[in-house]
């Protein structure tokens, strides 16, 4: 089987990724000094204007992953080893004043809860304003009519009245699509959408995601689409990618990995899916599958897969060490000792 390690998957297409992260390896300090293990040797690649869906279960590590790679990780949120390169610039090796013109520039984030992330007191004309101010030169009038392209561009019927608004004045979908413009104002090549949908019904949800379609061709927009939602992946992301307990568990194009998962940790996810992904309708008195146990909190050197302990398909091999990625169809990889060797 080929590993992964060191294997770049555009290789031989003539194609430089946008961003690539080798080998990262993120720990959170707490007061005691014991150290939490949040993310371990995450590695990826990504090519501007595609789309990569990160899933996994609530600690998992996606949330690190995306402050990670914007150096915003907290005070006790460290970065141990690994690089990551966007645009040619290794990022861990930039100074603060480098990095506060990449952020928001090059590359944006959309937080998950719309509500905490704008300013309760500014018109949402201003707050995208003052990101576009923030990041480039130009004129009060120029400032003006960008950020009223933009939000032209995220809410083409209600251009005015959303400008003049203030936060708690608009629906949740509308704030949601405020954040988007944010992110979108300073043309960046990469936006990192970190659960943008979590709080919003399922109808909002997909509107959110057409609106990020048209987006993507409109600005040829890089997109690294943060979820623990599988069905939202589907028809959307090029590329998916499953973390579990701060490590790759699965990587490839969507429709592999969403309907020919080699994973178990992947199979368990979709068998939890409600009705969706095309496995029919499922009566109002089914009962979901759920994954036995938790995740594990602290993991440094396993010695193991992560995963055993709650896996269907465990065996002896399991615990004799961790499993590498391999390839094992195109371009998809996978770590669990079933494909070893």
């Amino acid at each position: 089987m080929e590993k992964w390690a060191g294997k770049d998957l555009f290789q031989g297409y003539g194609m430089t990724p946008l961003l690539e992260v080798q080998d990262l390896h993120v720990s959170y300090g707490a007061a005691s000094g014991k150290s939490g293990v949040a993310l371990a040797g995450v590695s990826l690649r990504l090519l501007a204007g595609e789309t990569l869906g990160v899933l996994g279960e609530s600690g998992s590590g996606k949330s690190t992953l995306a402050a990670a790679l914007l150096r915003i990780l907290p005070a006790n949120g460290i970065v141990e080893c690994g690089a990551v390169r966007f645009d040619g610039r290794e990022l861990l090796q930039c100074d603060a004043r480098e990095m506060e013109k990449i952020r928001g520039g090059r590359m944006a984030l959309i937080f998950q809860e719309p509500s905490q992330a704008l300013h309760p007191a500014l018109r949402v004309r201003q707050q995208v304003c003052d990101v576009l101010a923030a990041h480039t030169d130009l004129s009060r009038a120029a400032l003006r009519e960008r950020t009223g392209r933009v939000l032209a561009a995220v809410f083409p019927t209600e251009t005015e009245r959303i400008a003049r608004s203030y936060p708690h004045e608009l629906s949740g979908g509308q704030r949601a699509r405020v954040l988007i413009a944010q992110a979108i104002c300073c043309e960046p090549a990469l936006i990192v959408a970190d659960e943008p949908t979590a709080s919003l019904d399922a109808e909002t949800q997909m509107e959110i995601l057409q609106l990020f379609r048209r987006l993507r061709e409109e600005f040829k927009l890089a997109l690294i689409w943060i979820t623990h939602n599988p069905a939202l992946l589907a028809g959307f992301a090029d590329r998916v990618m499953i973390l579990y307990a701060g490590r790759v568990a699965e990587v490839g194009p969507t429709a592999e990995v969403l309907f020919s998962p080699r994973h178990p940790y992947t199979q368990a996810l979709l068998r939890c899916l409600p009705p969706g992904l095309g496995k029919g309708y499922v009566g109002r008195k089914t009962k979901l599958a759920v994954i036995p146990g938790v995740a594990p909190v602290t993991l440094r050197d396993a010695g193991r897969c992560v995963f055993e302990a709650r896996c269907s398909d465990r065996m002896d091999a399991c615990v004799s060490g961790e499993p590498e990625l391999v390839c094992v169809a195109g371009k998809q990889f996978v770590s669990c000792v079933k494909y070893a060797g």
